[in-house]
């Protein structure tokens, strides 16, 4: 027997790094998500979700949250459960921002100031993508991933890396309009 694929269906991003030397400030990434209606696709997010908050429907919870990169693999862990959102909703964009305003050096910290940075997408033990920031290292923030919602009803990925120099106040304003 087979079935017809829907669409993607419960997806995680999973985000890792090194911890920042000895002595000096620790790294902190975190992975965002801005949810879109049909009615405005690329305006203002219907809900943002990140570090301490959950999509008000459950949809999108961050599993792992780390402040400093230290552990074994993947620290920060967000689920999407993209067959579980409203039909209203048609689009989500999930990004990562470097918490960091600027410490001793005077400028905030890029990409390239943080070792082993590394992104997975996957969808049970599928991976659907897999990556760094190199191509950024100058960003600040970066989009990883933007799923939409067709008209049938499935769900899609388009995984490409688009990096910003914003803070992350004005990331997480404009992330869905960066692509």
């Amino acid at each position: 027997m087979t079935a017809v694929r829907k669409g993607l269906a419960k997806v995680e991003v999973a985000l890792r790094w090194d911890p920042s030397p000895s002595g000096t400030p620790a790294h902190d990434l975190d992975i965002v998500a801005a949810v879109y209606s049909a009615a405005d696709p690329r305006g203002v997010p219907v809900h943002l979700v990140h570090f301490g908050s959950r999509s008000p429907d459950g949809t999108i919870t961050l599993n792992r949250d780390s402040h400093t990169g230290q552990g074994f693999g993947y620290d920060e862990v967000m689920t999407l459960e993209l067959d579980r959102m409203s039909s209203e909703l048609r689009r989500v964009v999930v990004g990562v921002v470097i918490q960091d305003t600027g410490g001793a050096e005077g400028r905030a910290k890029t990409f390239a100031d943080i070792h082993g940075t590394g992104l997975r997408i996957r969808e049970g033990h599928t991976d659907l993508a897999l990556g760094g920031f190199g191509s950024v290292p100058n960003a600040t923030a970066a989009t990883v991933a933007e799923f939409t919602r067709d008209d049938s009803g499935a769900w899609s990925l388009d995984a490409r890396l688009h990096g910003s120099e914003d803070g992350p106040d004005e990331f997480t304003r404009t992330m869905g309009a960066l692509r």
